[in-house]
């Protein structure tokens, strides 16, 4: 089983870019497929976007569509999240997520989680 870590989280203002990264320990990282999740305080861990093993096929919810792109470099065992345009209501802690099922898009089909790196967006 892999385990994650998560970085490049930290205070931006809103308009701003942040790139999160996500490490993969272990060697068989080709073989599962990604995502990234965030929690708002009081709310729930939710879904933000996912992509395959090979990273042909990426997914994003609407809310962050056109503003983050999900990727990932299976030499490198590392899967990114590049966030552009940021916006108050995407301060959240940021989750790195693995899983062995062909995609990821909810908190029950994770196999493992990284420890979370903390974004926030002022206004």
């Amino acid at each position: 089983q892999v385990q994650l870590v998560e970085s490049g989280g930290g205070l931006v203002q809103a308009g701003g870019s942040l790139r999160l990264s996500c490490v993969a320990s272990g060697r068989t990282f080709s073989s599962y497929a990604m995502g990234w999740f965030r929690q708002a305080p009081g709310k729930e861990r939710s879904f933000v976007a996912n992509i395959g093993r090979s990273g042909a096929v990426a997914y994003a919810i609407n809310s962050v569509k056109g503003r983050f792109t999900i990727s990932r470099d299976n030499a490198k065992n590392t899967v990114y999240l590049q966030m552009n345009r940021l916006e108050p209501e995407d301060t959240a802690v940021y989750y790195c997520a693995a899983a062995t099922t062909r995609e990821i898009t909810t908190v029950g089909e994770v196999d493992t989680w990284g420890q979370g790196t903390q974004v926030t967006v002022s206004s």
